[in-house]
C-alpha cells in the first residue's frame, strides 16, 4: 500500500479533491432545492394575505 500512494500520489491528491468537489456541488444542489421551497412557501403566504 504505502508503494502504490508514493508511486501514484498525484492520483490520490486528484481523487480526493474530486471527492471534495463533488461533496460541494451535491451540499449547493440541496441548498437550492431547499431555497425554492422556501420561496414558494413564502409566495403563497403573502398572496393569502393580500387576498
Amino acid at each position: 500500500m504505502q508503494e502504490f500512494l508514493e508511486n501514484n500520489s498525484l492520483y490520490v491528491v486528484l481523487g480526493i479533491v474530486l471527492m471534495i468537489w463533488t461533496g460541494i456541488i451535491v451540499f449547493f444542489i440541496t441548498v437550492d432545492k431547499r431555497l425554492k421551497k422556501l420561496e414558494i412557501k413564502i409566495n403563497s403566504e403573502n398572496t393569502e394575505k393580500f387576498n
